[in-house]
């Protein structure tokens, strides 16, 4: 349900008690400025809300997305941000990976 909703738009809805933005290709750490205008570099992680005590008070979220959409959270500022519209969702969290120039890349398992 995520992706639909970033799928058409750069900026995405945003929820009354959290700050959301769509994260760029291969994007692992969030660029949200602070008050200094230094950027916040917290590892954006994939955050499931239907777990968390504080969101379930608040319920914003699953409102809005549903009880199974794919969000990810910065770890220090908390902003949410929803996955890029042209990457695989939840295939792999370090990213798509690079075929290697030695030539050892394996062909994959069938």
């Amino acid at each position: 349900m995520a992706t639909n909703a970033a799928s058409g738009t750069q900026t995405p809805a945003q929820l009354p008690h959290h700050k959301v933005k769509v994260k760029k290709a291969g994007q692992r750490a969030c660029n949200e400025k602070n008050e200094k205008g230094k950027p916040c570099g917290g590892h954006l992680k994939r955050w499931f809300y239907a777990a968390d005590v504080l969101e379930q008070a608040c319920g914003d979220v699953e409102k809005a997305w549903g009880r199974d959409a794919e969000v990810y959270r910065c770890e220090h500022c908390k902003a949410l941000y929803l996955p890029h519209p042209e990457e695989s969702g939840g295939l792999n969290v370090a990213g798509l990976g690079q075929i290697s120039v030695f030539g050892l890349t394996l062909p994959p398992k069938k």
